[in-house]
């Protein structure tokens, strides 16, 4: 049955070692083929360009207008976070490969002086709004295959760097099929098939579907998700001036934003499409798009996103049926060879299939572009050294008086 299947959508070669397997490991190979979903394959010749005519710009409530109503936002926000309101969803199915570890990006040591762990500084962060508020908020976190253990096992010996491991939860997110060049899924072993978590914008779907999350977060009374992506050392987490203007202005979708570096800096662009809040990526970016301006000279579309939302859960729980977009990303995929030998290519050469977070701006009717100073929240960590790196996160941090 499995045999015809995979001959049908012309995948047969991931049966080419079987014969070589034990029972045991045919099993698993089996169990593996029938969880896949093969309809990822759907994506590879799809064009998902989007289209420029549907862009607008759409309004940013400025740092100055955000100082103006602080006090009032501030109030809203913590009288929601002390009623237990809100819940944090940290994505962290990553690992550190960039920054030359084998393990999750979390448990990376950017300290000077002393141990200062990627993680920690999320929590310390999200302890600082616990003792405004007098109360510890849900915390979400999701892993991936390639990470769950070693995150769990380091933030046990951590013991949360203080924060209540009652109210920490763990959940894998699902995983997608590596693809080579040719449209082939790609064996990772003789016994198992390449595979690739399914991008951050699945991160309701695998929350909802874990029974242990599930039942948390429909026990836990939240009324808002806070997400975020755990390579961003200086973000405010449950900002209470955040999340008073998000719930005082009767938005369904926050997301946090910086003005931009430069027009084609590798962040996602707030703007409307097709009237609705939206996020275009700056891969997807035009010249005409990136440069337009209004008729005093300011740039219409010199806002992009860091990663921090605040999601409105009756309007998570109401949308999560409807499919996000499939991105397609060249990547480096390690695998196995027609005759079994390994590979570990030097550049780009496979496709992976994700889902981004930043799709799920468009399930709200509304959104509020919240704008935030960069140099006070926005310090990503991609890469060991340059631009959003270990050295300039570090510098910021230090920047804002964070002892190293």
């Amino acid at each position: 049955m499995l045999k015809t299947f995979l001959e049908n959508i012309n995948q047969h070669h991931l049966l080419r070692f079987a014969d070589e397997l034990s029972i045991d490991e045919q099993e698993v190979l089996a169990q593996q083929l029938r969880e896949i979903d093969f309809s990822y394959l759907d994506h590879l010749n799809k064009a998902d360009k989007v289209d420029m005519r549907a862009i607008e710009p759409i309004n940013v409530m400025r740092v100055e207008e955000i100082k103006q109503q602080k006090n009032s936002f501030e109030k809203i926000g913590l009288e929601s976070l002390a009623k237990g309101e809100v819940g944090l969803v940290l994505v962290a199915g990553g690992m550190g490969t960039r920054l030359g570890i084998d393990g999750p990006k979390g448990v990376y040591n950017i300290g000077k002086t002393r141990d200062v762990f990627i993680f920690q500084c999320l929590f310390e962060n999200a302890l600082e709004v616990v003792k405004k508020c007098g109360k510890m908020m849900p915390f979400f976190i999701m892993t991936s295959e390639k990470n769950n253990q070693e995150t769990i096992e380091f933030l046990e010996a951590k013991n949360y760097f203080g924060y209540d491991k009652n109210m920490v939860k763990f959940f894998i997110q699902e995983m997608a099929p590596c693809v080579g060049m040719d449209g082939k899924i790609l064996l990772e072993e003789k016994g198992r098939v390449a595979t690739s978590p399914n991008g951050h914008g699945g991160w309701f779907k695998s929350l909802v579907k874990n029974p242990d999350t599930a039942k948390a977060l429909e026990e836990s009374g939240v009324q808002w998700l806070n997400v975020f992506a755990v390579d961003n050392v200086l973000q405010k987490i449950a900002d209470p001036i955040f999340v008073g203007a998000v719930v005082s202005g009767g938005y369904d979708v926050g997301a946090k934003v910086v003005k931009k570096a430069d027009p084609f800096e590798k962040v996602g662009v707030v703007c409307k499409k097709n009237g609705r809040p939206s996020v275009v990526e700056y891969v997807d970016l035009t010249d005409e798009i990136a440069f337009s301006t209004d008729e005093n000279g300011v740039k219409l579309y010199d806002h992009g996103v860091i990663f921090n939302y605040l999601f409105n859960l009756d309007m998570l729980y109401k949308t999560k049926d409807i499919p996000l977009p499939i991105h397609v990303v060249n990547k480096k995929v390690e695998h196995i060879d027609e005759e079994g030998n390994k590979i570990r290519p030097e550049k780009p050469n496979a496709l992976k299939f994700e889902m981004m977070c930043a799709d799920m701006v468009e399930l709200g009717k509304n959104c509020l572009s919240f704008e935030v100073v960069r140099e006070k929240e926005f310090a990503p960590i991609k890469n060991k050294r340059g631009v959003d790196s270990v050295e300039s996160a570090q510098q910021l941090l230090e920047q804002n008086g964070y002892i190293l």
